[in-house]
């Protein structure tokens, strides 16, 4: 394990005023999204709104990796550069989701454990080859009448842990994400109570498993009311409860912490990344890893006509630069209405 480069690529992913792209939606996933635009999910309507972001022109400023699918991974710009190769030109990092899904944990109803652990070892040596230099996994750790349970946190942790081994063993730097989703009517308090237990056992089973922590990212959810909550907790209230929590459980060692969007609106996911960088100083960096709040304005305005290529990407660059501003406390919701 080569110590000093997982370290700089760790460090060159949560680099301030920029943050992370997931575009590794599976094939499931983004076909909803196209459904929303009335677009046909084929392999090139796929490529191409990917190289849409990928290309914008501006974004790079913003953009510190991307996350890749697997079918991504090994595609081209329409001139016939692998998107990897493309993105390292720009000194975006690119990276990899190697987790298979989560899958119903057997014995504990309405709980998942995420699968993906059977031959790790050699896809990630593959997806070295083709370009990546991190990987995510994610596990799912559901909030409802008793559960989650401590038998499903631990699991999760424990595969968290086995990957993020297997990675730096590779000479990749594991994104550790493990999401408490914000689905449900649960309070802050709640949503406060099982972050705490879910970071507590997931950096006992990275100690355990000897993770250099100064190599890996933490993606974790930000402690945020439910969604169907009655009284849902105001934007500066969940900033508080998050660095609160973080603070508690995620050592110093770790170099970033590249948040999840998590149901989150595009505005709502800045806002907290701003507010909560706002109560420096801070022992990590805090920036963003989103899917969706980085690429629903670029979705709407893309629309898949090719007439609207430039139009979603200059919705892409103003969202990615948007939060670039959150990672040192400087966007305000008034930036929204001005022009790209």
């Amino acid at each position: 394990m080569n110590r000093s480069e997982l370290a700089r690529i760790a460090n060159a992913m949560v680099a301030k005023n920029k943050g992370i792209l997931a575009a590794d939606e599976s094939t499931g996933t983004i076909k909803k999204r196209f459904d929303s635009i009335k677009l046909d999910s084929t392999e090139e309507h796929r490529r191409t709104y990917r190289e849409m972001l990928f290309t914008a022109p501006g974004a790079a400023e913003s953009i510190s990796g991307v996350i890749f699918y697997d079918e991504t991974i090994r595609q081209k710009t329409r001139d016939g550069k692998p998107f990897p190769e493309y993105l390292s030109s720009l000194g975006i990092v690119p990276g990899i989701k190697v987790d298979t899904g989560a899958k119903p944990l057997s014995a504990f109803p309405n709980e998942t454990i995420t699968e993906g652990l059977d031959g790790l070892r050699e896809r990630l040596a593959d997806y070295r080859k083709l370009g990546a230099r991190f990987a995510k996994w994610r596990a799912v750790i559901d909030i409802a009448d008793g559960i989650p349970t401590s038998y499903a946190v631990e699991a999760n942790a424990d595969a968290l842990a086995r990957y993020a081994a297997l990675c730096q063993e590779q000479e990749i730097v594991p994104i550790v994400e493990p999401e408490v989703l914000m689905d449900g009517d649960h309070s802050i308090e709640r949503c406060e109570e099982v972050t705490n237990n879910v970071l507590r056992s997931v950096f006992d089973h990275l100690a355990r498993a000897r993770i250099y922590l100064e190599g890996m990212v933490l993606k974790p959810n930000m402690v945020i009311s439910g969604k169907k909550a009655a009284n849902r907790a105001p934007p500066e209230a969940v900033a508080e409860a998050t660095v609160r929590c973080l603070k508690r459980h995620v050592p110093p060692a770790v170099p970033g912490i590249a948040f999840l969007s998590g149901g989150q609106s595009s505005t709502e996911a800045t806002l907290h990344l701003s507010l909560m960088n706002k109560l420096g100083p801070l022992p990590w960096t805090l920036t963003f890893s989103y899917g969706r709040a980085l690429q629903d304005d670029a979705l709407k305005a893309w629309g898949g006509t090719p007439a609207n290529f430039e139009a979603g990407q200059k919705a892409f660059a103003k969202r990615a630069r948007l939060n670039g501003m959150a990672t040192t406390g400087r966007y305000s919701t008034d930036m929204e209405s001005k022009a790209a």
